[in-house]
């Protein structure tokens, strides 16, 4: 294993220690999920452009030097990428990474699921905003819900117990869906997490109006469940505030990131499927790793690229303010 020089922790100007990496392997997906992507004529990076599993493995061992032992899998839609199965078991080998988990949409996961648990995958998190295919169609603008579940069933088969559960939470359209995905998820076991729609879709149309906000989403769970009782994070960096029924079914989370802001905890970095280094969701810069990783650079010059890209993080994304600016990519161009 090549060794960098500084191995300090990956502090940014705020005292953030930065021990989280998502990691986008790719930005097609198999659906077109409006908060996320265009429904037609998209235009993807060409396959040359995208990071190689070697190339990500190497980056992964610089960061890890320095900290980062938590990692995630994203997309586009990860399990598109060939071959997956072969980068978890690649990241589930190196030294210092105790956290490996993958985002999907679940719709390859009957295929899929058993082989990267065998990888070493430990966990999973699976969008479901609704129950309902009509909706699904709405959202995603394809069909597929029925794979969804499938895919949620085969993962609890093939022995995955860290199972999440994702719904994005839009005004006007998942009120409805709340509670349906909350007795889902109790009746079988899985935690269940609503998302807040953030200013990330490509075809721009957000609005701060179409934000279902958590507490809305509190208050319609405890008329239907009783009273959630707050627990405590298991992480400072968690994304959610966490709850338990109070009949003890077991947990619900709430991540808003528009109407409360999280930033002042945040860990997380992110490498893009063509290897741009990111220092927050809503970046409006990044730094390229790709040309680092493809040149003669030493592991040492990738260290020090990571470590420009995390100092110039800002305090927050400023949603929300007179100087909030979107960023040019959407989602599935970024990874989740």
């Amino acid at each position: 294993m090549a060794e960098i020089t500084n191995k300090s922790p990956l502090l940014d100007t705020l005292g953030r220690t930065h021990t989280s990496l998502r990691i986008s392997v790719t930005d097609r997906c198999n659906i077109r999920c409006f908060y996320c992507m265009p429904n037609e004529n998209v235009r993807f990076r060409p396959r040359h452009e995208i990071l190689t599993f070697e190339e990500i493995e190497r980056f992964v061992r610089v960061v890890s030097q320095m900290g980062v032992h938590r990692l995630r899998l994203t997309g586009g839609e990860p399990l598109v990428r060939a071959d997956l199965p072969r980068l978890v078991e690649k990241l589930a080998r190196l030294p210092g990474i105790d956290d490996l988990a993958l985002t999907t949409n679940g719709i390859l996961l009957p295929e899929l699921a058993a082989e990267l648990r065998s990888a070493g995958l430990q966990r999973l998190n699976i969008s479901l905003d609704t129950l309902r295919e009509d909706v699904f169609q709405k959202i995603s603008r394809r069909a597929g819900l029925d794979q969804v579940l499938a895919g949620i069933a085969a993962a609890q088969d093939a022995g995955f117990q860290r199972i999440r559960l994702n719904a994005v939470a839009i005004h006007g359209l998942t009120e409805d869906e709340i509670i349906p995905l909350a007795r889902f998820a109790r009746e079988r076991g899985l935690e269940l997490r609503f998302i807040e729609y953030m200013p990330l879709d490509a075809e721009k149309h957000w609005q701060s109006t179409d934000v279902l906000d958590g507490e809305a989403i509190r208050r319609t769970l405890e008329a239907e469940f009783g009273p959630l009782v707050p627990v405590g994070r298991s992480h400072p960096s968690q994304p959610a505030s966490d709850f338990e029924y109070a009949d003890g079914a077991g947990r619900v989370g709430l991540i808003s990131p528009v109407s409360q802001p999280f930033c002042s905890a945040c860990d997380r970095l992110r490498l893009t499927a063509e290897g741009q280094v990111r220092n927050c969701l809503f970046s409006t810069a990044e730094w390229d790793a790709r040309a680092l990783l493809r040149g003669y650079a030493t592991d040492d010059d990738l260290a020090n690229l990571v470590r420009d890209c995390i100092q110039k993080k800002a305090p927050a994304h400023g949603i929300g303010t007179t100087n909030f600016v979107r960023p040019e990519r959407a989602m599935y161009q970024i990874g989740g």
